[in-house]
């Protein structure tokens, strides 16, 4: 499929949705009588046709019937018979179909059925006697103007209630109440929507609870012969003793759900992400952009629950859009799951070479993009990102974020982040304590949780409130793509609903080439963000295309599959598990008994005594003894500019190279060249570090943020 055919059927469904609508417009006319006789009448409009159904219908009926068969008697006779039996047929057939299990159907079968044998009636009699002689006069200015009152008054109470309200219902729902042993649990309101879904309302008696209730929806599940998860009951947030009680009676969702495009190219973060469908057949959307609050998404499942359909299905909508930019690490699967896509990545870390020391620059980065981001909203006078600032949307979506997760930094970013336009999605197998902290955990207030192996794995992802009513997905694999989801914008009621995401599998290519054709709509990132993020995001292997890059820049292995290795290490990446754990035992046994070999060829020390044997690098040279007649050289020392111009000089060295981390050690050769101690280095390093040109972490570890020898 080619691209521009792509872009042109995505924008003509666009514009399939858009409608015109004419809004009359009325001018002012009449007086205040007239515009209360208007409003009277208006009111009363809906309650005339009974009456006007009442005041023509049986006099025309009856005059023709009349006129037709009146002639003789034996013509009357028959036609009378013939109508008799007519009105019987009718008033079955009105019985019928009136039907209902609630008080107000069944108050509208008797009242339908009484009006079709009384009309009929009349004009059965109307044959012989005649519409307008008495009695049939009197008995059709009575008996219509009773039956159309009786309308009227049907209206307004149908005004007043719900005929769809189950008052009772000792049949049915109440019935399996009984049998799972709560018979005084009120269920009204019971209903279906005929998409496989039945809802129903209940109330508890005194001396019981919505958790006695939710503690049997297991045994009702059972009663109804469907999926545990199939049945949930929520509780009333505004009555302890009320709740709501749903149960999906047929998988409208097994065939699976097609992926659905986007309508146009080129929209704004803020328009909803359709992502699946409910099991009740409406359609499951996200909008985290547009919500009150930018709610931080954690995605949990074990492999091949659909997490990644799910991640593929979202970002090739977002890839579609400006004033966006998405950052993506996969150290597990790499190109595998969103490789064919990867042209819409601002950034896209994988699992190539160095690609984890790649990774962990990105995330100590955005600690710095969230403070200036933070700075310039303040200037334009936005409490929180929206489409009006200069600053494009973010998203950072990190898979398996367990391979690389360092708590403090991830906990800064999620305290942080939601304000100043950052969408921070995490997506692992299970969200313990050991993969990923209870703070950033608490942080991630949106979820998407699709199969888990244990029941009690899905309250690591999901609300209390959600897992409580008796969503669980414990059914691991078995069920791909169906899930729950929180927040995000997704209305309260609808978190305890059963979702499936979109199959996107099928799509690939065509994913991809929409992918493409969205380029010209893609913004770069902003010069505030770009700026902050330093040379690590100058760097970055992977640059994406967008409106100012085209795929011809970026398409060299180089820069799109593999990340070069800093000059001096190649080969090597300490970062990596180039060894099993019993590869490694046996290295270190090696090692060690080398360093012993080495060792032993060495001397001991002849004079371990000596003034001079507890002297080390640090300490002031000692003045020679005047009676040796030994002299030394005092060599000059580098002044404070030409120390800094050396230090400085040696860190821009490595950023050259593509080496942005190092440790206070590594610069120990580069102190003793400049004249220095440790003490002057360290001190060089905190007003680097507090310069913003360097980052320090809680290991010891320093990231190289921008050049630093124009500071010399």
């Amino acid at each position: 499929m080619a691209r521009r055919d792509i872009e042109r059927r995505v924008t003509e469904r666009g514009h399939d949705h858009m409608a015109s609508y004419n809004v009359p417009v009325h001018g002012r006319g009449g007086g205040v009588l007239s515009q209360i006789g208007g409003h009277i009448a208006a009111k009363a409009a809906p309650y005339t046709p009974p009456w006007i159904g009442a005041a023509t219908l049986p006099p025309l009926a009856g005059w023709g019937v009349h006129a037709m068969w009146g002639e003789t008697a034996l013509s009357a006779g028959l036609a009378s018979a013939g109508m008799g039996i007519g009105a019987a047929v009718l008033s079955a057939v009105t019985w019928t179909v009136s039907g209902g299990t609630n008080k107000f159907r069944r108050f509208r079968r008797a009242q339908a059925t009484a009006s079709v044998a009384a009309a009929m009636g009349w004009l059965t009699c109307s044959i012989s006697a005649g519409p307008f002689g008495h009695p049939m006069t009197d008995l059709w200015l009575l008996g219509g103007g009773l039956f159309a009152a009786s309308w009227n008054v049907r209206q307004l109470m149908r005004n007043a209630h719900d005929e769809t309200e189950e008052t009772t219902d000792k049949g049915g729902l109440g019935k399996l109440a009984e049998a799972i042993g709560l018979e005084k649990v009120q269920v009204t309101r019971a209903k279906g929507n005929g998409k496989g879904m039945v809802t129903a309302d209940v109330a508890v008696p005194p001396g019981k609870t919505m958790d006695d209730v939710q503690a049997a929806a297991p045994k009702l599940a059972a009663a109804l012969q469907v999926p545990p998860s199939a049945v949930t009951v929520k509780k009333d947030p505004n009555n302890a003793g009320r709740g709501s009680f749903a149960a999906r009676v047929a998988d409208l969702l097994e065939d699976g759900v097609p992926f659905l495009p986007p309508r146009e190219l080129g929209l704004l973060p803020t328009e909803p992400i359709p992502v699946g469908l409910y099991a009740d057949g409406e359609e499951w959307s996200i909008n985290p952009f547009l919500a009150d609050i930018l709610q931080h998404l954690l995605i949990m499942g074990v492999t091949g629950s659909g997490k990644s359909e799910f991640a593929r299905a979202v970002l090739a909508h977002l890839m579609t859009r400006r004033k966006l930019s998405i950052w993506l690490i996969d150290l597990a699967k790499g190109e595998q799951t969103l490789g064919h896509m990867a042209e819409g990545l601002d950034w896209f870390v994988n699992n190539k070479r160095g690609g984890r020391k790649e990774a962990k620059l990105m995330l100590k980065s955005l600690p710095s993009i969230i403070s200036a981001r933070g700075d310039e909203l303040a200037k334009e006078g936005l409490d929180q990102w929206t489409p009006a600032s200069k600053l494009n949307a973010m998203v950072v979506w990190v898979e398996e974020a367990a391979d690389i997760a360092d708590f403090d930094v991830l906990d800064e970013i999620a305290r942080k982040a939601r304000s100043v336009g950052i969408w921070l999605v995490i997506s692992l197998q299970r969200a313990t304590w050991t993969n990923l902290s209870t703070d950033v955990r608490a942080n991630l207030q949106a979820s998407a949780c699709f199969g888990v192996d244990e029941a009690a794995d899905a309250s690591f992802g999901l609300p209390d409130r959600v897992t409580d009513s008796g969503a669980i997905p414990d059914w691991g694999s078995d069920r791909p793509g169906y899930g729950y989801a929180t927040g995000m914008g997704i209305p309260t009621d609808r978190w305890t609903t059963e979702v499936r995401g979109s199959l996107t599998k099928e799509v690939r290519d065509q994913i991809r080439e929409m992918v493409l054709a969205a380029a010209p709509y893609r913004d770069p990132l902003d010069d505030i963000s770009a700026t902050a993020a330093g040379l690590a995001y100058a760097q970055r292997t992977h640059h994406g295309t967008n409106r100012t890059t085209t795929l011809d820049e970026v398409s060299g292995p180089a820069q799109l599959h593999a990340v070069a290795a800093p000059a001096g290490d190649e080969g090597q990446d300490e970062d990596e598990e180039a060894f099993t754990p019993e590869q490694e035992e046996a290295v270190t046994m090696e090692l060690d008994d080398a360093y012993a070999e080495v060792m032993s060829h060495i001397p001991a020390d002849p004079e371990p005594d000596a003034d001079y044997a507890r002297l080390s690098l640090d300490d002031d040279v000692p003045a020679p003894d005047a009676e040796s007649g030994i002299s030394f050289e005092q060599p000059n020392k580098p002044s404070t500019e030409e120390a800094r111009a050396i230090l400085y000089g040696e860190i821009d060295g490595w950023a050259s190279r593509g080496r942005l981390t190092f440790e206070t050690g590594d610069l120990i050769p580069a102190a003793v060249a400049a004249g220095r101690k440790r003490g002057w280095l360290q001190n060089e390093l905190k007003k680097l570090t507090d310069d913003g040109a360097l980052q320090h972490d809680a290991h010891g570890e320093y990231s190289i943020v921008r050049p630093l020898t124009a500071a010399a």
